[in-house]
C-alpha cells in the first residue's frame, strides 16, 4: 500500500520528536525530577463504552424516518444496512465514491454507514473529514498489519476497522482517503463544563442521555452525548453533540497542551500547529470527539496503538494519567475544526 520508502508521516515525525527533544533541553525546567508514569490501569469505561449483551435491537415495522431539512424517507432496516450510507443532505459534500457510499460487499462496508456523508463521525469511531490522505492511508495500514488494535478488543467499531482493512485494496483505500480529505470538517461539538451531567446509557458503543432529567456527579469523565440520538441513529451528519467535561478542565488542557507542564508532556503545537488543525501530514485534533482523543491517547500510552505516530506521541502520554487525558481531549474538541 505504501513504497518502501519513508513516508512523509515519518519524516516529519521525526522531525518534531527532534523539536520535541531540543524543546526539553532548552527549557529551565529540563532539569527537573521526572513525573512517574502512572500507574497500571483499565480502560476507563465511559470512553471505550461497549453495548451490554441480550439487548434485543428493535423491529422494522415500515415506517419510515425523517431528518429536518431533507426529503428522503428511509425504513430502519435501510438506515442500519452497512452496504448503504444514507445520504440525508447530499449538497453537503462532493459526489461520494463507490467505496464510501456503498463499500464492497461482503467483507468491506461502506465508509460513510459509520463515519458519515460529511466524514464527522460519532463518539465511537472517527472523524475523518480534512484528515490528511496519507495519515489515513497509513492508518488503514496500521489496522491491516495488527500495528493499531485497541485497549477494548471487544468493541465493534475497532473490530470492523481491523477486518475490513484487510479485505479492501489498495485502490479503495486511496480513494476514501482523497474522498475525506477533501472534506472539511464541521464543527458539532458542544463543549460544556459541568459538575453534574444527565444519566446515560451505552446505545451503539456511545453514550447516550436517558432523558429523564436525572442528575449525577461528572467526577473525571467526558460525557458525550447526541443532542437528538434518533436523528444520529439514522446516520445524520448534521447531528450536533454535546460533550460535558470537568469545571476547570479546559483551561488545564490549555495549560498541559500550549506548556508542556514542566516536562510532563511534549507541547501539542509542535506537530499538530498552533492551533491544533494539523501541520502537513499530521492529523489536525482541534473540534473533534473528546471521546475519541481521550482512547486514542490511552492506547498510545499502553502500547495498543503502535503504528508509526506511536514512537512520536510515546513522550507525550507517558506521563500522563487518566484526568490529563480527559484535560487536553476537552480543550482540543473546544477549539474550531
Amino acid at each position: 500500500m505504501l513504497p518502501h520508502r519513508l513516508s512523509p508521516i515519518t519524516k516529519l515525525g521525526k522531525r518534531c520528536v527532534l523539536l520535541g527533544t531540543l524543546l526539553v533541553l532548552l527549557t529551565p525546567w529540563a532539569g527537573a525530577e521526572t513525573p512517574a508514569a502512572p500507574q497500571a490501569d483499565v480502560p476507563p469505561p465511559w470512553a471505550y463504552p461497549i453495548d451490554p449483551p441480550g439487548v434485543v435491537a428493535p423491529k422494522d415495522d415500515g415506517t419510515l424516518r425523517h431528518v429536518p431539512d431533507s426529503t428522503l424517507a428511509l425504513t430502519l432496516s435501510q438506515v442500519k444496512d452497512g452496504f448503504v450510507s444514507p445520504d440525508w443532505h447530499p449538497g453537503d459534500h462532493p459526489p461520494m465514491p463507490g467505496i464510501v457510499v456503498h463499500g464492497n460487499k461482503p467483507a468491506v462496508m461502506a465508509c460513510c454507514y459509520c463515519h458519515r456523508a460529511t466524514g464527522t463521525g460519532g463518539p465511537e469511531n472517527a472523524s475523518l473529514a480534512g484528515l490528511p490522505a496519507s495519515y489515513i492511508i497509513q492508518q488503514m495500514a496500521d489496522f491491516k498489519s495488527g500495528a493499531r488494535v485497541t485497549a477494548l478488543p471487544l468493541r465493534a467499531p475497532q473490530k470492523n476497522m481491523m477486518a475490513l482493512s484487510k479485505a479492501a485494496t489498495a485502490p479503495e483505500v486511496e480513494e476514501a482517503a482523497a474522498y475525506f480529505s477533501s472534506l472539511k470538517l464541521q464543527p458539532i461539538i458542544r463543549v460544556v463544563e459541568t459538575d453534574t451531567v444527565p444519566k446515560t446509557e451505552v446505545h451503539g458503543w456511545h453514550l447516550a442521555d436517558l432523558k429523564t432529567g436525572e442528575k449525577e456527579p461528572i467526577g473525571q469523565r467526558v460525557i458525550e452525548v447526541p443532542e437528538d440520538l434518533e436523528r444520529f441513529v439514522s446516520r445524520d451528519s448534521r447531528v450536533q453533540f454535546i460533550a460535558y467535561v470537568p469545571t476547570g478542565s479546559i483551561q488545564k488542557g490549555k495549560a498541559l497542551a500550549s506548556t508542556g507542564d514542566g516536562g510532563r508532556t511534549v507541547q501539542c503545537a509542535i506537530c499538530h500547529g498552533p492551533d491544533l488543525r494539523g501541520l502537513g501530514p499530521i492529523p489536525g485534533i482541534a473540534g473533534r470527539s473528546p471521546s475519541y482523543l481521550v482512547r486514542q491517547l490511552y492506547d498510545f500510552q499502553h502500547g495498543t496503538r503502535a503504528g508509526i505516530s506511536s514512537a512520536l506521541m510515546k513522550p507525550t502520554v507517558q506521563n500522563l494519567t487518566t484526568d490529563d487525558m480527559v484535560a487536553l481531549a476537552a480543550y482540543a474538541a473546544s477549539l474550531a475544526p
